[in-house]
């Protein structure tokens, strides 16, 4: 299997798991956490607050398959810093739209 093959489905396994994750958000009878090794806020809708959190997931991990599609063109490509570069952008991007978007509308 070429490299740029295998790359690419590792990429994606890593963006499965987002999508697991989101499932599990979806379903959750518990408020999900979105910081590692922090409680969850005292939520008012925790139903509400876990299918946010889930379409956060979820649109996570489908545009971190997306911008894997550079990796397909080889490791030698200037095309993978988009997919870098992305990654970091669509991070600071989930970041910010919990905080200022879904914590602030479902905490008490």
């Amino acid at each position: 299997m070429e490299g740029r093959i295998l790359g690419f489905i590792l990429w994606c396994v890593f963006s499965i798991m987002f999508l697991g994750l989101a499932a599990f958000s979806w379903f959750s009878k518990n408020p999900v956490g979105f910081w590692a090794n922090a409680d969850v806020c005292e939520v008012r809708d925790v139903k509400e607050y876990n299918h946010a959190l889930s379409r956060l997931f979820g649109i996570f991990g489908i545009v971190t398959i997306v911008l894997g599609i550079p990796l397909l063109a080889g490791q030698n490509s200037a095309w993978v810093l988009l997919s870098v570069a992305g990654v970091m952008i669509e991070s600071i991007i989930a970041m910010a739209v919990y905080t200022l978007v879904i914590e602030k509308k479902y905490k008490k």
